[in-house]
């Protein structure tokens, strides 16, 4: 029996209930997790090292995956991927992208990055956008073309600016791209390939926890209870959000779900500069307007091709 990827992820899988307004509030959810949430969180866990965030985060949300595939019976699904050789070669790379983002943005976060974490973000779509062309032949319209002229220049304005190339947007950004570019072509579900990757990146998260504990340098389980609990709720920050995202994809239009998605990186931004006070000087204010106009036009494009053609699912954001 051929697996149709099993994404009915969210809590309630009543036929009433496959409504856009329920979408929204998915959406809603997931993204205010990714743009307030999850930096809050990190920025909680300043003082554990960023690979020992990673190691946890890793653990914890594998464990919450596994929980939950147990609980939706999908386990001869995901015995059925880990014996699949391309598929699950496929998914080692997929592993290993989503490995990088995650270590580059907590580490961005605990370094006062959140600025420059924003804007990886904001530009993936347009990355996205460029992948499609260069390496599955997709068409470029006319918007799209001035879309990533304008995002280019924005990026290339900051880093005139700040006399550095942004790394760690453009990490960020390249990352998911590839990432997303990777789990298009992968048949498995959400939850299933979030937890295939999870799991492929365990052995290396778990065997970096013993070294740690073995040197002495470990920061979980040393009597901080609070902050063990914080280590915990990772695996939880890390999969809920992914599952009321896909939630939402099963509801909602391409085009809707791509404007929804701005709030996330839109929540990190105002968190840098609002709470934490990084630095956004008039050609930040500029670059990142740049980065905008070319999102409208990007956006704009999109809304109107979407009227024309069936909804598709967007790659899913582990």
């Amino acid at each position: 029996m051929k697996h149709q990827d099993t994404i009915a992820l969210d809590p309630v899988q009543q036929p009433e209930a496959r409504t856009a307004g329920t979408g929204i509030l998915y959406a809603l959810a997931a993204f205010f997790t990714w743009g307030l949430v999850v930096p809050l969180h990190f920025k909680l866990l300043s003082s554990v090292p960023p690979f020992q965030i990673l190691a946890y985060r890793i653990v914890w949300a594998t464990l919450f995956a596994l929980g939950l595939i147990a609980f939706r019976r999908q386990l001869a699904h995901l015995i059925e991927v880990l014996t699949f050789g391309r598929r699950l070669g496929l998914l080692c790379v997929s592993a290993g992208l989503i490995g990088m983002n995650w270590l580059v943005y907590i580490w961005a976060v605990n370094n006062g990055h959140l600025v420059q974490t924003s804007l990886g973000y904001f530009i993936n779509p347009l990355i996205n956008v460029a992948l499609g062309v260069l390496v599955l032949r997709e068409r470029l319209h006319p918007a799209q073309v001035i879309a990533c002229g304008l995002a280019g220049a924005g990026v290339v304005a900051l880093a005139v600016s700040s006399g550095e190339v942004p790394w760690v947007a453009l990490t960020l950004a390249f990352s998911f791209g590839f990432y997303s570019l990777v789990r298009k072509t992968v048949q498995v579900g959400p939850l299933v390939g979030f937890c295939v990757e999870s799991l492929l990146l365990s052995p290396l998260a778990l065997s970096y926890c013993a070294f740690t504990f073995g040197q002495g340098t470990a920061t979980a389980f040393q009597g901080d209870w609070s902050r063990d609990v914080l280590l915990v709720l990772t695996g939880l920050t890390t999969a809920a959000p992914l599952i009321w995202f896909a939630a939402a994809a099963q509801r909602l239009t391409l085009s809707t779900l791509g404007l929804l998605q701005y709030l996330a990186p839109t929540g990190q931004l105002a968190l840098g500069v609002l709470v934490y006070g990084e630095a956004f000087g008039w050609i930040d204010a500029m670059a990142f307007s740049a980065i905008w106009t070319a999102l409208a036009v990007y956006s704009a494009g999109a809304l109107k091709s979407s009227a024309s053609r069936p909804a598709s699912r967007p790659a899913s954001r582990a």
